[in-house]
């Protein structure tokens, strides 16, 4: 891909060799910034999004851009291998689990009414930088654990080539992220504006961006958990968590201080994944196509990340527009999604999204495929 470089103060490294050219436009805008060092780094699965592109990767030595990073804070996923094999999950449970699955978790805008849910102390411990946030997160905690959100977020059940069973969950901070993003995007300056992370109100963003991300891990810890009790009730039987090779938890939308060279920077991944040398990371497909389990390259190129999913070729909107329910249920025909959900679910359909294989060709200097799992049934937010 050729860009026009008199826009750019540093290089764009570009894995997505299909990227529009809004979100050519957005990575540029990010590249002139004085306070981006070395180069903007461009995943695979970049497209456009509200101010930042999906899939843009960028180092700083000290600002923090809270705007960047977009309202799901922590926003990632989790897997889990199961002491299951695909052979206990016939259609019929399956179908049973999914509609179990979505009376269990709320989705969409739904959070959990009455009281709410029982929250770990943990959430409660580390302080947040205002009262308000503070009231925000009493408020709303209880409310928000365990719940899916919408768009992309899905609860999803799958088999690996072996016929082992894997749970994956794809959710973040809810509610309460969007309130932090919020709250600091306005408390820079400008659009898209930089704080000092040494001091003040960066410092303070780095540490609601800390508890912000325990929360999202925590969610997807609870909606895990809620899904192997729905599990367990469909099959009749205990399911529990598979001894090897175990889960992982990976995160999309963060900013982390790293070694990179000779510097300490702050590497902001908005759908991003870090993806260190040999360490696991998963890369999700559309819901129908393969998810991966992926072993990371360290590629200092990319500040040694990868993708965070397919990415989108259509938006919601365009996808709604032109793909019919009957065409969105026969590339679903083999996997289990709840009845009478297709209708909602055609900006979601596999159509609106890359090619996962070509995706990974893509990004084989930045990960290494691992396992391949093979999506049976989903709940989509």
């Amino acid at each position: 891909m050729i860009f026009d470089e008199s826009r750019q103060r540093v290089p764009i490294r570009s894995w997505a060799a299909d990227a529009t050219a809004e979100t050519v436009r957005q990575l540029q805008r990010i590249a002139s910034r004085a306070d981006v060092v070395d180069a903007v780094a461009a995943m695979p699965d970049a497209h456009v999004a509200s101010g930042v592109a999906v899939g843009t990767v960028f180092a700083t030595e000290d600002a923090v851009v809270p705007g960047a990073l977009g309202g799901d804070l922590g926003c990632g996923m989790s897997a889990h291998p199961l002491a299951l094999t695909a052979a206990d999950l016939d259609r019929g449970a399956l179908v049973r689990a999914v509609a179990a699955l979505d009376r269990a978790i709320p989705s969409g805008m739904h959070v959990h009414r009455g009281r709410g849910v029982a929250v770990p102390d943990a959430l409660f411990e580390a302080p947040l930088s205002t009262a308000a946030l503070e009231r925000t997160r009493a408020a709303l905690t209880k409310k928000h654990l365990a719940t899916l959100g919408g768009g992309n977020h899905f609860v999803e059940i799958d088999r690996d080539a072996d016929g082992g069973v894997w749970l994956l969950v794809h959710s973040g901070s809810r509610g309460l992220g969007a309130a932090i993003a919020a709250h600091h995007a306005r408390a820079a300056p400008g659009d898209l504006g930089a704080l000092d992370a040494r001091e003040g109100a960066g410092a303070a963003y780095l540490s609601d961006l800390a508890w912000a991300l325990h929360l999202a891990r925590e969610n997807r810890a609870a909606l895990a958990a809620r899904a192997l009790g729905v599990l367990s009730e469909t099959l009749g039987r205990d399911v529990e968590l598979a001894a090897a090779p175990g889960s992982l938890d990976v995160c999309h939308n963060f900013v982390a201080r790293e070694r990179w060279g000779d510097r300490d920077l702050l590497v902001h991944r908005k759908g991003a994944v870090a993806a260190p040398l040999g360490s696991r990371a998963l890369v999700p497909g559309s819901m129908a196509t393969a998810s991966y389990v992926v072993r990371g390259l360290g590629n200092p190129a990319a500040f040694g990340s990868c993708s965070h999913g397919a990415g989108r070729v259509l938006s919601r909107r365009e996808a709604r527009e032109a793909i019919d329910r009957r065409a969105f249920e026969a590339a679903m025909r083999r996997v289990v999604f709840p009845a009478g959900r297709g209708p909602a679910l055609v900006e979601e359909a596999p159509a609106a999204y890359r090619d996962i294989g070509a995706v990974l060709d893509a990004q084989r200097d930045l990960v290494a495929r691992e396992l391949r799992l093979e999506p049976l049934a989903v709940l989509k937010g």
